[in-house]
């Protein structure tokens, strides 16, 4: 993926450690020292920043993590932040597999998949954020009952994503082929992207619980 630079990044990201935590490969932080006692939601892939600002307004009563791994994408999610403060969300740049060592198990509630990269190519496979490898990491991260909510206009990687959840152990919630004939679009929080791509075909979206782990996993 191709991403044009945002020379301000950098420096704008560094002038508010109020409202974003850097976590470069390899290192630690303490991300719960920043998290009060409010239950906690987790977007993996936060773009722009548009659906965990919507999301946010409307649930004052929660706490979000946005995760986003480029500078120059969530920068722009940033300054959101900074023209409206929000007291119940803290930006995350890093890259997903770092939660692992810095976010305690089963202390999350809810995880958003929202258009992630597709990574098409068979050899890429491990990239996509609904690999086993992913799935066992978010299984890990959330809390027994906790949900997987993932949506998607690449049908290939959602016929991958039901596949590849329904092999490793999930209980769907919901899986729907159409999301915005099938609800009213203002009751729905979306994406950049979403909004401007919708038109183009339909939005595909599921909700999962993940089932105990079983023995033929521990070496995913």
């Amino acid at each position: 993926m191709r991403l044009r630079k945002v020379k301000h990044a950098e420096k704008t990201i560094k002038t508010h450690p109020d409202k974003i935590v850097e976590i470069p490969r390899g290192a630690k932080v303490d991300l719960h020292s920043r998290i009060d006692n409010r239950p906690l939601d987790l977007e993996i892939g936060a773009g722009k920043g548009q659906f965990i600002h919507n999301l946010s307004a409307a649930y004052p009563e929660r706490f979000f993590l946005a995760v986003e791994r480029y500078d120059s994408v969530i920068v722009r999610a940033l300054e959101k932040f900074i023209e409206e403060p929000r007291d119940n969300v803290l930006l995350v740049q890093a890259d997903a597999q770092m939660l692992k060592e810095n976010l305690e198990p089963g202390s999350v509630d809810t995880i958003y998949l929202n258009f992630s990269d597709p990574w098409p190519k068979v050899r890429h496979a491990k990239r996509r954020l609904t690999h086993p490898g992913f799935l066992k990491l978010y299984r890990s991260l959330l809390k027994p009952e906790g949900v997987l909510e993932f949506k998607t206009d690449n049908r290939n990687l959602f016929e991958y994503t039901l596949e590849t959840m329904n092999d490793f152990g999930v209980d769907f919630k919901e899986i729907c082929l159409d999301l915005h004939k099938a609800y009213d679009k203002d009751t729905l929080f979306m994406t950049e992207f979403e909004e401007r791509f919708s038109k183009e075909g339909p939005i595909y979206k599921l909700t999962a619980t993940f089932k105990e782990e079983t023995k033929h996993e521990e070496n995913l």
